[in-house]
């Protein structure tokens, strides 16, 4: 925790702020080892303090580490707290609150809304959060062996969804809560793996589907996400062909994986085989991201980015092809960022039919 507070202020410094206010869960958790509704303070001499409503009190003592908890009354009663405390440092803050932020700035004049000093810090993982993501990414290999045993003909989507969840749940995963979809797992059967971020619906599971299945769960805070495709009986030639390609193209974005190469170079290495092969059109979404206490965070793994990869990040790579109304496939991994990268699923990525 110590180490990370120093990257915090070392990235805080270059935007020249000697402290650091935060109002997400995230970096809360990241700043302090506790996650609940709360302020947190690191000051440029390393004091934390966590802000925190009195029913977050006893929480917050028992969970973070090395801070100090001051209670507040919620709303008005914690900004008056910080306020206190922080109206004459140079601040950094990843608030998103119009008001909230109207109201700081009227009493701390050196106050800028920014999250970069948090992802910058969050990009590289330490050796405990590598562990963690390992371990979850196990448990998701598990479960993806739950899938080849359990996945059939005329299950519904929503019926697997619920065998995977129990599974999880039982193992200590949790849902990340991603505001953008309504269902904690992407299970989609035939024409609706065509839609890379499908709904899990009622439709039933059919002889010649291709299911993709996309694993994306929180453990002890970390996020893993992980792709397999499943196929139930045999295939059409086009879809038999199609997952080959997407397999061949994520082997080689894996392998371009390497410190200091380009995330762009890293999409380009998938998107120009499968663009080889007359699939470029089908391709419709970016090759992946970076993992860590979010479901997507820092670096980028598309065209557009402009980020080196560095030791010890922690990405997906997740090329996929998708044709409307008929199927869809993707296959993804998280991997840490090394010379010889760690990819932390080990289920295989042969197309196993059921």
């Amino acid at each position: 925790m110590r180490q990370r507070r120093k990257n915090l202020l070392k990235y805080a410094q270059k935007i020249d702020c000697d402290t650091l206010v935060t109002f997400e869960p995230e970096n809360l958790f990241y700043m302090t080892g506790f996650w609940g509704e709360a302020i947190g303070l690191l000051e440029k001499n390393g004091k934390t303090t966590i802000i925190a409503p009195e029913l977050e009190v006893g929480r917050a003592k028992d969970e973070s580490q090395d801070c100090d908890v001051i209670t507040g009354e919620r709303g008005v009663g914690l900004i008056s707290s910080l306020i206190k405390k922080i109206k004459k440092n140079r601040v950094c803050t990843d608030c998103q609150n119009y008001s909230v932020m109207m109201s700081l700035k009227k009493s701390v004049p050196k106050i800028k809304s920014t999250t970069e000093p948090f992802y910058n810090s969050r990009m590289i993982k330490d050796e405990k959060e590598v562990k963690i993501l390992k371990k979850a990414s196990k448990i998701i290999d598990e479960m993806f062996v739950v899938c080849s045993k359990k996945m059939k003909v005329g299950q519904k989507e929503s019926d697997l969804q619920t065998i995977l969840m129990k599974y999880a749940l039982e193992q200590g995963m949790i849902d990340t809560g991603y505001k953008s979809t309504l269902n904690p797992l992407i299970i989609a059967g035939g024409p609706n793996g065509a839609l890379p971020h499908a709904q899990v619906s009622q439709r039933k599971f059919k002889k010649g589907d291709l299911v993709v299945t996309d694993l994306t769960l929180r453990y002890k805070g970390y996020v893993s996400d992980a792709t397999r495709t499943f196929a139930l009986g045999k295939i059409s030639s086009q879809a038999n062909e199609a997952y080959e390609i997407v397999k061949e193209s994520q082997r080689l974005g894996l392998k371009s994986v390497k410190p200091n190469v380009d995330c762009k170079d890293v999409d380009t290495a998938c998107r120009k085989y499968i663009e080889e092969k007359n699939y470029g059109k089908y391709f419709i979404h970016s090759t992946g991201h970076g993992i860590g206490l979010e479901v997507h965070e820092l670096p980028t793994v598309s065209y557009r980015s402009d980020t080196k990869l560095k030791e010890n990040m922690a990405i997906t790579v997740e090329p996929g092809i998708y044709i409307e109304n008929k199927f869809g496939i993707r296959i993804e991994d998280s991997l840490i960022v090394k010379d010889r990268p760690i990819v932390m699923h080990k289920f295989t990525k042969d197309l196993v039919t059921l």
